[in-house]
């Protein structure tokens, strides 16, 4: 299609569905009656007496609905099929072009983005979600949780584990109603409508927005992270500020995954070796916390801390090379800080398992 007329056809979408508010009441009376006088849609709304002769000969100009001369005038519906159907052509085509002409942002090594658009928000709050291979921390309202409760179900499947904060906790689904099992690992209830909608993928990949940026408020905001250094503010601040204060469990998976398993986060790591129990090996992806390099460190676990609280956590190995105590994002009081978190049954895993 050549430019001039696709910003042709997008601007006779536009101008089709640029309903006012009297128009669209208006309108769904109308469908609702199958035929009023001008009167009696006045009487069924809000539309002031003097409007809604206007109101209704914009809808007949945009063949909506038909009006027939008579005394009084009579306003009748126009079957939705027909009176839509060319503009449902035209539509089905923009899109195919538009969609053509669409290039996807590239999502940079270190990229941080401010968004206010709520679709563009829900759509990357969706890629997050798909795009976890291992570990998945969310925080979503009820509407939210039902909005990607397959896209969850689907990443539970796929054995990715998921913790699942609900908020507003008193609006939550009922566990007795909602099978919590099936979309996340563990589902905790926090109270409020100010905490806010975060999802991290494997600890790097992650997205931070006010619930009110979800009820198309434009003076509100979302934070893209993509692997950027500071993405891990977001998961640290799911796991100490969110999770330990979302008091209520909705749902835990005691049978858990099978090992060898991968964590994004020390703080999920070490609580599954506490409820496990038995021995386990480690290889640590991370830095070097004295000098500040990469490093890649092997062992077996043979101390954990971990406070009731959650918010301090960190393992001990016991390498070739001596113990190796271990920490989680910006760790100082450990050798290392834990970027991703092998963990195995009988020896440490390989990065590849």
């Amino acid at each position: 299609m050549p430019p001039d007329e696709l910003r042709a056809t997008v601007e006779r979408v536009g101008d089709r569905f640029n309903l006012g508010e009297y128009e669209i009441d208006a309108y769904l009376t109308v469908l609702e009656q199958g035929q009023l006088t001008a009167s009696e849609i006045a009487d069924r709304t809000d539309i002031p007496q003097p409007r809604v002769y206007d109101t209704v000969r914009s809808l007949s100009d945009r063949g909506l609905v038909e009006l027939r001369e008579s005394r009084p005038m009579k306003v009748v519906a126009i079957d939705p099929a027909e009176a839509f159907e060319n503009v449902q052509s035209s539509l089905e085509q923009m899109i195919d072009e538009l969609e053509a002409r669409y290039t996807a942002p590239a999502r940079d090594t270190e990229a941080v983005s401010l968004v206010k658009s709520r679709s563009t928000i829900l759509r990357y709050l969706e890629e997050v979600i798909t795009e976890a291979e291992y570990e998945l921390s969310l925080s979503l309202t009820p509407d939210l949780l039902t909005r990607f409760e397959a896209e969850l179900a689907a990443a539970v499947d796929a054995g990715v584990s998921v913790d699942l904060i609900v908020t507003p906790g008193n609006e939550a689904p009922d566990p007795g109603e909602f099978d919590y099992r099936a979309v996340a690992t563990t589902a905790r209830a926090r109270r409020g409508i100010t905490t806010p909608v975060i999802a991290v993928a494997d600890g790097n990949y992650s997205i931070y927005a006010t619930q009110d940026a979800l009820r198309d408020d434009q003076d509100r905001y979302g934070v893209i992270f993509n692997r950027s250094a500071l993405g891990f503010l977001v998961s640290g601040f799911f796991g100490t500020v969110l999770w330990t204060t979302a008091e209520r469990t909705l749902a835990e998976d005691g049978e858990g995954r099978p090992y060898p398993r991968k964590y994004a986060t020390i703080r999920r790591c070490v609580k599954d070796i506490i409820d496990a129990g038995g021995e386990f090996y480690a290889t640590i992806e991370g830095r070097d916390v004295a000098v500040g390099g990469p490093t890649v460190v092997r062992g077996r676990v043979v101390d954990v801390s971990f406070e009731v609280t959650e918010e301090v956590a960190a393992l001990t190995l016991e390498t070739d090379e001596g113990e190796v105590t271990i920490g989680g994002r910006v760790a100082a009081l450990e050798d290392v800080e834990a970027h991703e978190i092998h963990i195995g049954r009988h020896e440490p895993p390989s990065i590849d398992d």
